[in-house]
């Protein structure tokens, strides 16, 4: 049905961001238009050229142009960010900005990129990536951001702002289909939402309930069966209310509910299967269930102090999550597992912000706690001894009962509870009309009590049911079945900055900022004596918890727009000294299959170049670009990532996880009126990410890819009503959302030799989660 439409299909633009779009706007004019940002929690939004910080921001037209799903649909859209979903785990963030983000989804894992929804921070990278509808921006601020925000923001923050009650009745509906057209994979995958705000008592209370379902057919095909494979369920229902008791306070309540259930991930073994194709082969489909609940109360005040304002926001979110996976990713039942995760989270924060003279001034107090429980079950070589490899790529037909010798089943997780409080304060002092000079603390404390649970072949268990053990003996291995601890960290974290306004159109900048992301446990230990010996050799008094990781950031920038804003260019420099790097180190291995350490291996220096712009040529066309330069090296390594035996030269050559060394966007607009039929915008961008390593050892990596995206889009000459046709990766790239080792030992090793890999070998295969390859749809949406 879309094949004859595909030529017409190349335009989407993916790095230029907007503001909301009036009735009477081109779509050149809205891509030009003032975009305001919350980022820098002032009393008032502020212009996003005003902001001396590196960030990219998106308004709900570019969002709507973007056919944005969830997060990681844009993370080819701004220089040095990847907004990545790491497969293993259905909805969990795997974020990297600068050079600094996490390679794992263990939920006791700190993130380095905060994600913030509607002012509240994420408490763990779990749901983070679902989907996504009715936004009015998303901001992606490049750096730490450790005074502001300061929940272990050593990356960046990723501030997502769903749409608020309207004064006026609106209504937004979207009706979309899309598939992988003449790929021979998969089949239809469909969206609808619709949202309908307004006055319920004009001037004084506005509401709005919003619903979206989508329903994903599967994008792949399962080569063991020849079924499609990827199949999603997933429905939101939403709901806001605005009460405006008088002119000066303003109170905004938002719920929303979050159900999916589907397939697991596509696991691709590269041991057996091209790593720039789309085949693999599961014996096992897995699922993957959530369900999440998540509320926000914001009260505003005008307060004639400072002529300021007084804010705060209260967050509540309650998520469980289960999957079950073939981590093998194998014909064969080698190696799966089944995760349960339970998460409740409460926060608040209270600010004021004003202005005194020549003095801007915010400063608030911070409140968090959760409470997080996790299990995990590993079922190991169920079906066929070690070292034996099945001849051929025919279907293998497994026996109906386990394999004797196999390893018992492993059980284990842990729980924690974790409380962080938060005093900050920043100064902006104007030295002249031009020069301002910016000067921040933030306080905070962290407490985290844990219950930890080693994930070892003993007797069934689960911490999110309550009675795993972590006193004791394991009465099959004769280990210790865990432990319980708790550590606290205290930190002062200061920023100081210049901000020069050289022009009415040009700013200079330039910051320091210290930011820590705390210490903490680990809930997959399936190592003991590994575990145990870091400990020892760590020399931290006994304690179970890793160090907290410090990150020094300096940074100096520029922006430009012209009064008529057709042309904006920005550019900064950057170098970031990370200190006692927090890092989960996988290593394959015989018995468990995968080993994950967490613990701080090194410290590292940073050093980047980012540039992105856009300029109007005519009226009816406009081009954008962007580009991010890291390079990054170890300074000093204190732990054997390799996998060697020992730390020397080699850890210290080897490349920083997650840092590709360029990465690149170009994309055109183009805008033709026509008349009383109204008007075709076409948007065509063409991006680059370069190959980067994913594992500490490097073994595991994932390649190079460019990112061909498009959109035509006919706004109709009816009030609201707009069709496009649109592609997604239509080179068809292939991305993975890690590159995880699996042991030798299991007899992985590529069909064609038909022959075992010796016991003791390296790596011979992989887990990797595949990403969706080219995708045309067709969208409807109504907003009126």
């Amino acid at each position: 049905m879309l094949r004859p439409l595909f030529p017409a299909a190349l335009g989407l633009l993916v790095t230029v961001p907007a503001a909301a779009q009036d009735e009477e706007q081109t779509a050149i004019d809205a891509l030009t238009d003032v975009i305001v940002v919350t980022a820098t929690k002032s009393a008032n939004a502020e212009n996003v050229q005003d902001v001396p910080v590196a960030m990219t921001a998106y308004g709900e037209t570019t969002l709507d142009a973007l056919h944005v799903r969830d997060l990681e649909d844009l993370s080819f859209t701004a220089p040095n960010v990847a907004l990545d979903d790491i497969g293993t785990t259905r909805g969990t963030a795997n974020f990297a900005i600068r050079g600094l983000g996490v390679n794992s989804s263990i939920p006791s894992i700190d993130p380095a990129v905060g994600v913030f929804v509607d002012g509240v921070y994420m408490g763990v990278n779990s749901g983070v990536v679902l989907d996504l509808f009715d936004l009015s921006s998303v901001e992606v601020l490049r750096g730490p951001q450790g005074l502001l925000f300061g929940r272990n923001t050593t990356g960046g923050a990723v501030l997502v702002n769903t749409g608020d009650p309207t004064a006026a009745l609106r209504v937004k509906g979207r009706l979309a289909t899309e598939a992988p057209i003449d790929s021979g994979r998969g089949t239809w995958n469909s969206y609808a939402s619709g949202v309908v705000s307004g006055p319920i008592v004009p001037g004084v209370l506005h509401g709005k309930v919003g619903a979206y379902l989508n329903k994903d057919g599967g994008y792949f095909e399962n080569g063991f069966n020849g079924q499609d494979f990827g199949k999603a369920t997933t429905t939101v229902l939403r709901g806001a209310l605005e009460f405006m008791p008088t002119e000066r306070l303003t109170l905004l309540g938002k719920i929303e509910r979050l159900d999916g259930d589907g397939q697991g991930p596509a696991f691709q073994n590269r041991g057996f299967h091209d790593r720039d194709g789309f085949s693999f082969r599961l014996d096992e489909e897995g699922d993957a269930k959530n369900e999440h609940w998540f509320g926000t109360l914001k009260a505003d005040l005008e307060v004639d102090f400072g002529e300021g304002r007084i804010t705060n926001i209260f967050g509540w979110r309650d998520a469980e999550e289960t999957t079950r996976g073939d981590l093998d990713a194998s014909e064969r039942f080698l190696f799966h597992t089944a995760t349960a995760l339970d998460q409740r989270q409460i926060s608040n924060e209270l600010r004021y912000a004003g202005t005194f003279d020549r003095w801007d001034v915010t400063t608030g107090l911070y409140a968090f706690s959760q409470d997080v429980a996790y299990d995990e079950a590993r079922f190991l070589v169920r079906d066929l001894p070690f070292n034996t490899i099945v001849p051929g790529a025919g279907r293998v037909d497994l026996p109906e009962a386990p394999n004797p010798n196999a390893p018992p089943p492993f059980f284990g997780g842990g729980q924690q509870d974790h409380t962080v409080y938060g005093l900050f304060g920043q100064a902006d002092y104007a030295l002249t009309e031009r020069l301002t000079l910016t000067g921040g603390l933030r306080w905070s404390r962290e407490e985290k009590d844990a219950a930890v649970t080693y994930v070892r072949p003993r007797p069934e268990c689960s911490v999110v049911g309550g009675d795993c053990p972590t006193e004791g003996t394991n009465p099959y291995t004769g280990e210790p079945n865990g432990f319980r601890d708790e550590d606290d960290w205290s930190n002062l974290t200061p920023k100081l900055g210049l901000r020069y306004q050289a022009t009415p159109e040009a700013l200079l900048y330039a910051t320091y900022t210290k930011s820590f992301r705390s210490g903490g446990y680990n809930f997959r230990i399936t190592d003991v004596a590994l575990f145990l010996d870091r400990i020892v050799a760590e020399g931290n008094g006994g304690d179970f918890a890793t160090r907290e990781e410090t990150v020094d950031a300096y940074e100096a920038g520029a922006k430009f727009q012209t009064e008529d804003r057709r042309l904006t260019l920005n550019g900064a420099v950057f170098y970031t000294d990370v200190s006692d790097m927090q890092r989960e180190v996988n290593v394959a291995a015989p018995g468990a299959a995968v080993v994950q350490n967490i613990a701080n291996t090194a410290d590292a220096g940073i050093l980047g170049l980012e540039v992105d712009g856009q300029v109007v040529l005519t009226d009816s066309l406009l081009l954008n670009a962007n580009l991010g330069l890291i390079d990054a090296e170890y300074d000093e390594v204190r732990y054997d990532l390799s996998g060697d035996g020992v730390v020397d030269g080699v850890d210290l050559g080897l490349d920083l996880p997650r840092v590709p060394a360029a990465s690149w966007g170009l994309g055109v607009v183009h805008d033709l009126s026509l008349g009383d039929r109204g008007e075709v915008v076409t948007r065509i961008s063409f991006a680059h990410r370069d190959r980067l390593a994913y594992t500490d050892s490097n073994l595991g990596w994932v390649q190079s890819a460019y990112r061909l995206d498009a959109n035509i889009a006919w706004r109709t000459p009816y009030e609201g009503l707009t069709v496009s046709i649109y592609g997604k990766n239509l080179l068809d790239e292939v991305q993975v959302g890690n590159d995880t080792q699996l042991p030798a030992d299991f007899g992985l090793g590529p069909y064609s030799t038909g022959v075992p890999v010796p016991f003791g070998s390296p790596a011979a295969g992989t887990s990797s989660p595949l990403k969706k390859g080219r995708l045309v749809g067709i969208e409807l949406t109504l907003d009126r």
